[in-house]
């Protein structure tokens, strides 16, 4: 199973708090570059989870528009940027025991990086700049876990 760890785009810095944070254009552009790219990779995810932070809320929105989505995705409290790594983890880990094949999660920082390092607990929590996205191949049968790639919109475009 696929699961694609991706921190929202670039967001405001000033709102009335912090989970009404909206994206900014970068951010808006950032997410669209992404998704066009993981639209051009092939990529189909059946499994959407995301923050209910209003910026990962937008990030999803903009993605959707480039990606085919599931028509439902599971808002997860969760997902905030204090949120339990190892309970989203074994969340992941129910929904491919499920039948999942390919999840995709839109989060904040530290989470995304912890969240890694949950599902590989032999790599340190790498950096998320915004839109970054990691693809953890996860193998539950054989209990192996390793992340495949790990991609940010600047290092796509230097490409």
């Amino acid at each position: 199973m696929q699961v694609y760890i991706m921190r929202h785009g670039d967001a405001a810095l000033h709102a009335a708090s912090d989970a009404e944070r909206p994206l900014t254009q970068k951010g808006i552009d950032e997410s669209i570059f992404m998704a066009e790219w993981l639209k051009n990779q092939g990529i189909e995810i059946d499994t959407v989870l995301v923050s209910p932070y209003l910026r990962a809320l937008q990030t999803q929105q903009t993605v959707s528009e480039h990606v085919k989505l599931p028509s439902q995705s599971e808002v997860l409290a969760q997902l905030t940027p204090g949120g339990n790594a190892s309970f989203v983890a074994d969340h992941i880990r129910d929904l491919a025991v499920a039948g999942a094949n390919a999840i995709l999660i839109i989060s904040h920082l530290p989470l995304v990086g912890y969240l890694v390092s949950e599902l590989c607990p032999h790599k340190e929590p790498p950096m998320f700049t915004t839109s970054t996205i990691a693809c953890v191949e996860l193998d539950l049968a054989h209990q192996k876990s390793d992340v495949v790639w790990m991609l940010s919109p600047s290092q796509l475009s230097a490409k």
